[in-house]
């Protein structure tokens, strides 16, 4: 019985270690718990980092609040540190942010692109290879394009007959650095549009970056909090039209289509890990390290980077680290954030392009290294760099990713011809008919999802479970490649280019204007996986108590038997 006992004992222990998600008892050391809070941008990347480094006794909290909230938290003392795009002390409409009185310092985590997600389809069928150039994309977000049929949207899309459908302009609803990050952008490369509607909205010009997106009243605008609520928005079925700006991440985790932009060089990218490696290397870093901005970022010269590989919408994300004792700040909680920061700059950094992130270059990581030591309570680790696996590293000291970088294809040069490659790891657009079309070459997608175009293209479960509105749950938006109809429809004339009934086509369902409303994005497929996995483990924990003595009566009513006979 004792062997019976301990051999089930074994495999029950067995299956509840591979139950624990890989945890080594070996790292398993004791460190303080730390919480930080901010950026929604890089949040992805920093929850990935978070669940890994649980497994070896650190606990990272982590509140995506959107940066400035982040970073006032932070001069605060509510959170032990920060994450944001911008830094402390940048100027909004006349007013600038005050530095904190906590000791501070910057420290780039990750690189990333703020793409443009959107919800198009034409006659039924998902478009997954749109363009826009700098001009259109300021346009639709100042107002001045309204529908997708615009001419100059027309002229950046040659291959699309495009819908006569309203565009719904996604911003979010808080201060955010994605926000931030986007503006700037406007404000260096579209500064007479930008200006112009900073006059609408009733701001102080010239208008430079802002956090919080002004929003026209009446403008059928739409504002959702946090880089999850504005994509979460975009992809339902109602928001058909809708466009957004969020972190390219975010696009890859949801299998939906993003915008390819015209760069400096005549070419339409997408913020692929390579093209913002590229890009990158044209960023302006401040190297001064007495400044309080040291390893900060300017970015005019990535957004007019002559080279056709790169992405202009690209930079960097940064974790912002305490440097002194001041609440709620002690030597334990610094050895914790230590040893999370020594993780995600070297380990973590491998997780980058699968997550939709650019890695950090080699320079940035030892900088990052040599900004921890800062830190009241670190350990130092002397980390040898070529361990950490990071794909920019080379020899040579040049950035890898950035010099094996794809060139796009021909058909992705500004002109008659369009790529009918999709975007985002999305399957390729069906071709429409209309000349301009090109297909074929290889997908740079930086992130998971296959297709190709077969005349049918098809979007699997881009959607996101639980999201309910006015008592209607959607479960994932599916473009089938049919022709497509809506409710209450059937027999009616269907409009080839939105897929609305004839009498309809200008998308306006009745001219009323798609109102915002409250977009849950679950996780029900990984807690419903956890508790089979739970379930498993109590059945055979279960199994430990009952299997031993049921065995042990069986044998001995076999034994007595057995002695009779």
């Amino acid at each position: 019985m004792k062997r019976i006992r301990a051999v089930a004992t074994a495999f029950a222990l067995l299956v509840c270690s591979l139950l624990a998600f890989g945890q080594s008892p070996a790292h398993a050391e004791s460190y303080a718990r730390i919480s930080g809070g901010g950026s929604t941008w890089s949040q992805n990347a920093i929850d990935q980092w978070r669940k890994t480094v649980n497994q070896y006794g650190m606990t990272v909290n982590y509140a995506s609040t959107g940066s400035s909230i982040g970073r006032q938290q932070y001069a605060d003392g509510a959170v032990d540190f920060a994450v944001s795009e911008i830094p402390y002390g940048t100027t909004e409409f006349g007013v600038r942010e005050p530095p904190p009185k906590r000791g501070y310092a910057y420290m780039p985590i990750v690189a990333g692109g703020t793409a443009f997600m959107y919800n198009l389809k034409i006659g039924g069928k998902r478009v997954t290879n749109l363009r826009l150039s700098g001009s259109s994309i300021a346009k639709i977000f100042t107002g001045k394009i309204t529908r997708w049929n615009d001419q100059q949207i027309k002229d950046d899309n040659p291959s699309l007959t495009l819908p006569n459908r309203k565009i719904i302009p996604v911003v979010r609803s808080e201060g955010s650095g994605t926000t931030a990050q986007f503006t700037l952008w406007m404000s260096k490369q579209q500064s007479g549009l930008w200006n112009d509607y900073c006059k609408r909205v009733g701001k102080p010009t010239p208008c430079s970056l802002t956090s919080n997106f002004p929003v026209l009243p009446g403008s059928g605008f739409i504002a959702q909090e946090g880089s999850q609520g504005v994509s979460g928005y975009t992809q339902q079925n109602y928001a058909e039209g809708a466009i957004t700006y969020v972190e390219y991440s975010y696009a890859i985790a949801a299998h939906f289509p993003v915008v390819k932009v015209l760069n400096a060089a005549g070419y339409y990218t997408e913020p692929t890990a390579a093209s913002v490696a590229v890009a990158l290397l044209q960023a302006q870093i401040n190297q001064n390290k007495d400044s309080v901005n040291y390893l900060t970022q300017i970015l005019d010269k990535v957004y007019t980077d002559p080279d056709r590989r790169t992405y202009p919408l690209s930079s960097y994300s940064y974790m912002i680290l305490p440097t002194s004792l001041d609440s709620p700040m002690t030597e334990d909680k610094g050895r914790t954030l230590g040893a999370f920061g020594y993780y995600f700059l070297c380990q973590g950094q491998a997780q980058a392009e699968p997550l939709g992130f650019s890695p950090l270059p080699k320079n940035l990581v030892q900088a990052g290294f040599d900004q921890l030591k800062k830190v009241p309570g670190v350990d130092v680790q002397n980390i040898k760099l070529d361990n950490c696996h990071n794909p920019t590293f080379s020899t040579d000291g040049s950035n890898t990713l950035a010099k094996t970088a794809p060139y796009p294809q021909s058909c992705d040069k500004q002109g008659p011809v369009q790529c009918l490659t999709g975007t985002a790891g999305t399957p390729d657009t069906v071709n429409t008919g209309k000349s301009g079309s090109a297909g074929g070459g290889a997908k740079a997608t930086g992130g998971s999802g296959t297709g190709t175009a077969n005349g049918g293209a098809t979007t699997a479960g881009a959607g996101t479970a639980g999201a309910t509105t006015a008592g209607a749950t959607t479960a994932g938006a599916t473009a089938t490649g049919g022709t497509g109809t809506t409710a209450g429809t059937t027999g009616q004339a269907i409009d080839p280019d939105t897929g609305l009934p004839a009498a309809d086509a200008g998308g306006t369902s009745g001219g009323e204007d798609i109102t915002a409303s409250t977009v849950g994005v679950g996780a029900e497929s990984f807690w419903g996986m956890r508790t089979w996995l739970m379930g498993l483990s109590a059945l055979m924990l279960l199994a430990v108590v009952l299997l031993p003595p049921t065995l042990a009566r069986r044998f001995s009513r076999t034994g007595r038997r057995d002695g009779r006979a």
